[in-house]
């Protein structure tokens, strides 16, 4: 890799383990189908589990609900399915380009502080949206404090789970494996970003609101892909996913869509253009605030 300037320099160290090994171009694209079949296997096996578990009938139920997430038991299936995730992008280092798991993540200790000093950072923001947002607009009550508090410690768990998959996934391999090879951003941060944006693509419930929440999941992707450029490791990605994430989860969800874990709760139609679009900015503008607060809080 060419020198990017000073900025994207700690990139360098990031992806030594790949460039040290001189794999040729299908290697990495070989890896991305595995971590797919791996994951999909997953699933398939915790489908059978299921069915084993509680009959065909049920179990199409547990999975139906477990994609709405609109109860805890349900949001927390949801969560702690990237299990599979995780696993498969960790297996496939290892078998397909032999060598460790852990340079996925960077070093080590500086990942964990990033993660730490991001995470707060974005917290900090997330919190100063929501008061706001509940100063201006009357969210319906969702679970008691109770409940919440009761199922707080497992879905804190549960988000770390998912979004560091998703982490993993993304800018940890994909993005390590491609910034190896290609000195332009727009590969290496573009793409792996615009793939993240395609996960995120869903016709059915969204409408004509699914392009632009890819086209929002993309932007996400490049604040987390520079955070991870500019830092050498996946800590402050996994921080600035974790904190948002937890707005999504646990503060206001949308009713009906994945809020089975939150305190309060809006009525949004997901399929129209004049209820998401405004979320969908105000979110944006939050994203941008929250990549610049990990920016200065470490100091990059």
């Amino acid at each position: 890799m060419k020198d990017l300037g000073p900025h994207y320099r700690p990139l360098r160290a990031f992806t030594a383990p790949v460039a040290a090994q001189r794999q040729p171009l299908w290697r990495p694209l070989l890896g991305a189908v595995s971590v797919v079949v791996l994951y999909l296997a997953f699933l398939f096996c915790l489908g059978i589990f299921l069915q084993q578990r509680y009959g065909t009938l049920l179990a199409a139920g547990i999975a139906q609900a477990m994609l709405r997430a609109t109860t805890p038991g349900a949001a927390l299936l949801l969560l702690y399915s990237f299990t599979g995730m995780a696993l498969a992008v960790l297996i496939t280092v290892r078998l397909i380009h032999g060598r460790s798991a852990a340079t996925l993540f960077g070093n080590h200790r500086a990942a964990l502080a990033d993660f730490r000093t991001a995470a707060r950072a974005v917290l900090a923001v997330t919190i100063l949206a929501l008061l706001v947002a509940l100063a201006t607009e009357r969210p319906d009550t969702g679970l008691v404090l109770a409940t919440f508090l009761l199922y707080l410690p497992a879905a804190l768990l549960g988000i770390l789970l998912q979004v560091t998959a998703e982490e993993l996934v993304f800018r940890g391999y994909l993005m390590q494996e491609l910034a190896a090879r290609f000195r332009s951003p727009l590969v290496w941060a573009g793409l792996s970003s615009l793939l993240f944006g395609l996960g995120h693509y869903q016709p059915g419930p969204y409408g004509a609101n699914a392009w632009p929440i890819v086209l929002w999941a993309t932007l996400f992707g490049l604040a987390a892909a520079d955070l991870t450029a500019r830092t050498g490791t996946i800590g402050a990605a996994v921080g600035l996913h974790f904190a948002n994430n937890l707005a999504a989860f646990l503060f206001i969800g949308v009713r009906g869509d994945m809020d089975g874990l939150a305190l309060w709760t809006r009525t949004i139609d997901l399929s129209s253009p004049d209820d998401v679009l405004p979320i969908l900015f105000v979110d944006f503008l939050t994203i941008l605030l929250a990549w610049l607060a990990v920016r200065l809080a470490l100091r990059i």
